[in-house]
């Protein structure tokens, strides 16, 4: 049983979070929370790879190193990135590349996610292009490095607690960000403040919390959280369950499209005599674009399109609306499908099983009765 503690110090200012890890701190967020249009922080999920740091500075004295394949090293302070910088807010979802994992079979590694890896809040900073261009990338530059102040679980000050990159075209979209604020405030030490990254649409071990250090390569980057298996998921399908020996495997890249159902509550009872419910929820689909969200409440034998809200900006969830029609009493499920314009829809099941849990994106369900 997953600990739902809502006075828990170990989450201060956090609201019915669910502790999936005490060492590193993992915390869900139930999906009823994410009912608002911008996840307030005190609902945002937690997801931290190592050890807390250790902060001494004050937070405009935090310096961000950029080096490797630039015309000129640049260590830039946070007032440097505020005072002389364009400045920029963008609401963004941010998920965690093992959102959805709970529902592989067979069980996959790592945190048990449901469906509750996933927030979306407004992010305050400068768009990393204009640093790097600040830096001049060379022809050399293909890949970024990103390090932060986190250390590794072991407790090993020289081993970083992760450390992911990006291809320099993901590195240089302008909604890639550069991030000290969050909502409007002071960017929350248990989300990365004072600086972090923010990679929107792609696995949020990317976001890289505590920013100290952007490395530029010349080739892929190969560090923690980017060998192996780490956010690497076979190219073919393979049986769920099966080895990866001699299987070719890629990089987790853009998140699939994916729906929740924010309202209402699994478990929630009508009273008797209830016709028609209203329902609402979010939707989002990584790097593409999602092009309708439909409902059914027949096991996938008739959908009902739901209304869709106009996204703020790119990266933004798309929030919707439906009203479902029920033909009698009794029980019900839910299930919200996302499409994207690709044409890409959520499964029923997750076919793409994979050793260490990523990209899962089945259809969200809730339960719901009517007259009992």
């Amino acid at each position: 049983m997953m600990d739902r503690p809502e006075d828990d110090k170990r989450l201060p200012d956090k609201d019915r979070l669910i502790i999936l890890s005490e060492t590193p701190l993992v915390a869900e967020t139930p999906v009823d929370l994410l009912d608002d249009e911008t996840t307030p922080i005190s609902k945002f999920f937690i997801r931290n790879n190592g050890l807390l740091p250790e902060i001494t500075t004050e937070p405009d004295a935090w310096s961000l190193m950029i080096d490797g394949e630039v015309e000129r090293s640049l260590l830039v302070t946070l007032a440097d990135l505020k005072g002389h910088f364009a400045q920029k807010t963008f609401r963004m979802v941010l998920e965690c590349g093992g959102n959805g994992r709970a529902f592989f079979t067979p069980p996959a590694a790592g945190n048990p996610w449901g469906h509750g890896g996933v927030g979306c809040a407004e992010w305050t900073g400068v768009s990393l292009a204009d640093v790097l261009h600040r830096a001049g990338l060379k022809e050399t530059a293909l890949f970024t490095a990103h390090y932060g102040a986190d250390p590794d679980s072991s407790g090993d000050p020289d081993r970083p607690a992760i450390s992911r990159g990006v291809p320099i075209a993901k590195a240089l979209e302008e909604h890639t960000l550069l991030a000290w604020a969050m909502n409007g405030e002071p960017l929350p030490f248990s989300h990365g403040g004072p600086l972090r990254l923010i990679v929107p649409g792609w696995p949020g071990s990317l976001s890289q919390k505590w920013l100290k250090r952007i490395w530029i390569r010349d080739r892929e980057h190969d560090g923690s959280g980017m060998t192996g298996l780490s956010y690497r998921v076979p190219v073919y399908p393979i049986p769920p369950g099966a080895a990866t020996d001699g299987v070719e495997l890629r990089v987790l890249e853009s998140m699939p499209v994916r729906s929740i159902i924010s309202f209402p509550v699994d478990g929630t009872a009508y009273p008797v005599g209830t016709e028609a419910i209203a329902v609402r929820g979010a939707a989002w689909a990584g790097d593409s674009v999602v092009g309708r969200v439909d409902l059914s409440i027949d096991g996938g034998a008739t959908w009902v399109p739901a209304a869709l809200q106009p996204p703020r900006n790119r990266y933004d969830w798309v929030r919707w609306s439906a009203t479902l029609l029920l033909p009698a009493g009794g029980y019900y499920e839910i299930a919200a499908r996302a499409t994207d314009i690709d044409g890409r829809a959520q499964p029923f099941r997750a076919p793409n099983w994979n050793p260490n849990g990523y990209g899962c994106n089945v259809m969200h369900r809730v339960a719901i009765t009517v007259g009992s």
